[in-house]
C-alpha cells in the first residue's frame, strides 16, 4: 500500500476543493471543484512585442464552471528584466460568462517592449468560499515571452505563495512536461498538494466568455481536476498530453492561515502553454 506523507501543519481543508476522493496512493478531485485565478492571453510565446490583452476571471476553466465574484485584487504588476511595473491603476472591472452563469472579472492591456520575458502577477483579495467557510487568496503568475529570448522566466519573486518554474512555461511541447518548485515566502514546501486543470473551453476574448464546446472529452471526472504531489523538496513534474493552456494550483502553501477570524488558504498558481508538434 502506498502512503501519502502527512504534514501536521497543513489543514485537511482544501481551498480549491469542495469534495475530495482518495484511494491508496492516489488523490483526485471531484468534477468542477477547483478554483483557479486566471491571467489569460491567447499566446504566451510571441514573435514581436506590442499591446496584449489579459483576461482575469476567478473560475473553473476545465469545466466551464462557476465564475466567483471577487473583490479588486490587492496587487497586479509586470516584471521585465528585474523591473517591476504597477498595473493595478489600469485594471478594469468586467464580467466573465460561463455555462454556469456570469461573475465579476478583471481585465487589462499591457505593453510588451523589446525581446524577453514579461511576468504578470495578480495577488487576489481573499475570497470567502461559503461552502467550506474559508477564505481563498491566490498568487497567480503567467509569463509572456517575446522573440524566444529568455530573460526572467525562472525568477523567484519572493511571493507568499509561489510556483517557480524550472521549465520555460511558454516553450513546452504537447507531450512534453512542465517542472516547478512550490515555495512559501521563498522556502520549498515538501509534499505540497497541487491541482492541475486544462483550459478545456477556449476563452473568447471579445465576448468575455468561455466557448460552449470543449476541446477534449475527459474519459472520467477524475481527469477534470487532477491532483499531484510535490516531492520532499517541493518539486513536481507533470506531463502535458494536449496542446493548450494548463493551470497549476498549489493549495494552502502561503504562511498566512487566518483572515477575519476564519481559515485562509494562500494558493500559488502558474499558467503554462503547450504547443502542438507539427510535422513537415
Amino acid at each position: 500500500m502506498f502512503t501519502i506523507p502527512f504534514n501536521p501543519s497543513q489543514t485537511f481543508k482544501s481551498a480549491c476543493l469542495t469534495a475530495v476522493m482518495t484511494i491508496p496512493g492516489l488523490v483526485f478531485s471531484s468534477a468542477a471543484s477547483a478554483h483557479f485565478q486566471m491571467i489569460y492571453t491567447p499566446e504566451l510565446l510571441k514573435n514581436r512585442g506590442g499591446e496584449i490583452e489579459l483576461k482575469m476571471p476567478f473560475t473553473h476553466p476545465a469545466a466551464n464552471g462557476h465564475v466567483m465574484d471577487i473583490a479588486t485584487p490587492e496587487a497586479f504588476y509586470q516584471v521585465r528584466k528585474g523591473k517591476k511595473t504597477d498595473l493595478l491603476p489600469q485594471l478594469e472591472t468586467s464580467t466573465w460568462k460561463s455555462a454556469d452563469g456570469e461573475g465579476v472579472s478583471y481585465q487589462s492591456k499591457a505593453r510588451l517592449r523589446g525581446l524577453g520575458d514579461n511576468i504578470f502577477i495578480l495577488q487576489s483579495a481573499p475570497y470567502l468560499e461559503q461552502a467550506e467557510d474559508i477564505y481563498i487568496q491566490q498568487f497567480a503568475k503567467t509569463i509572456v515571452n517575446v522573440g524566444s529570448l529568455p530573460t526572467d522566466w525562472d525568477s523567484e519573486l519572493g511571493l507568499s505563495a509561489e510556483i517557480v518554474p524550472l521549465s520555460k512555461p511558454y516553450a513546452l511541447y504537447e507531450g512534453g512536461s512542465f517542472t516547478g518548485v512550490v515555495k512559501s515566502a521563498g522556502k520549498p514546501v515538501p509534499f505540497a498538494e497541487i491541482e492541475v486543470e486544462y483550459v478545456n473551453y477556449q476563452p473568447e476574448m471579445k465576448s468575455n466568455a468561455f466557448s460552449s464546446q470543449p476541446t477534449i472529452d475527459p474519459p472520467a471526472d477524475a481527469f477534470i481536476t487532477m491532483t499531484i504531489k510535490a516531492d520532499a523538496n517541493g518539486t513536481f513534474t507533470f506531463a502535458l498530453p494536449k496542446a493548450g493552456h494548463w493551470g497549476f494550483c498549489a493549495l494552502g502553501v502561503g504562511p498566512k492561515t487566518e483572515h477575519k477570524g476564519k481559515e485562509l488558504s494562500q494558493d500559488a498558481v502558474i499558467w503554462v502553454q503547450a504547443h502542438p508538434v507539427t510535422d513537415l
